[in-house]
């Protein structure tokens, strides 16, 4: 089982919400998730970005890869 941290869509049309999530990379989208990391508004001024690290430390040493959206959120947060 390859686990990847990706996004998760929440929210109603036109207003998406965003669980970031490890998940077993074969799942769907918006499928059952193994642990949530964080979250991400897009809808807020400036953007809501909360990820804890120690959760995702913890994944990414257990092999998990993050998805190109996630790195640039870690990027964006670590600023």
């Amino acid at each position: 089982m390859g686990v990847s941290i990706r996004l998760t869509r929440g929210g109603a049309k036109k207003k998406p919400f965003y669980r970031i999530v490890a998940l077993d990379s074969r799942t769907k989208r918006d499928g059952a998730y193994l642990e949530k990391i964080g979250h991400y508004n897009p809808c807020t001024d400036p953007a809501e970005i909360v990820i804890d690290h120690e959760k995702l430390e913890k994944w990414i040493k257990n092999g998990a890869q993050c998805s190109e959206t996630v790195a640039s959120l870690v990027k964006k947060v670590k600023k």
